[in-house]
């Protein structure tokens, strides 16, 4: 009987000493992206920092056959025109403009792009997209079409250029540039 007392002792300290090496080794740590915090924070292991890459704004694509994460996030410059006018900010109400994004170091082949706009409440309207798919160019140029979008309330709207890496992924945002809506 009081062979089974100490087993049951040496197994409750074994895991403890255990759980304290291992925090020693892990730390949780809390991770800030452009003044947002990451959900899910990130790790120091062993001295080196790791964080959830889907955090940074660009495709992931994972391949489990070889074990391999390929990360894709081209260079995009966003810039909206009224007209032959560049804006940044705009007053409340409806205003006719499209929007121009130079793409430039694309790694990859996408299927598809797209641009759309998000109002401070956050509901995202989709203004144009496009089939790449087959054409794979490390530079390009997208241009939408006008269209007229109510800025109905005063706050910052964030027009997205999202990628698309198959046809049956999903859309990710990876650049994004920023409207103020004024009273």
């Amino acid at each position: 009987m009081n062979w089974k007392k100490v087993m049951v002792c040496v197994f409750a300290f074994s895991l403890m000493g255990g759980s304290v090496f291992a925090d020693s080794i892990t730390q949780k740590v809390r991770v800030w992206m452009n003044g947002k915090e990451i959900q899910d924070g990130g790790y120091i292991i062993d001295g080196k920092t790791y964080v959830p890459i889907r955090e940074f704004d660009g495709v992931v694509k994972f391949n489990s056959d070889t074990n391999k994460v390929e990360f894709i996030k081209p260079n995009v410059h966003i810039f909206l025109f009224n007209g032959d006018t560049v804006f940044g900010n705009v007053n409340k109400g409806k205003l006719k403009f499209n929007v121009f994004c130079q793409v430039d170091s694309l790694s990859d082949d996408v299927a598809s792009v797209k641009v759309a706009i998000t109002d401070p409440s956050g509901k995202i309207k989709d203004i144009q997209s496009q089939d790449v798919s087959g054409s794979q160019k490390d530079n390009f140029w997208f241009r939408t079409y006008d269209f007229t979008y109510d800025f109905s309330s005063a706050g910052k709207y964030k027009v997205g250029f999202y990628i698309k890496a198959t046809k049956t992924s999903d859309y990710v945002l990876v650049s994004q540039k920023v409207i103020t809506a004024l009273n």
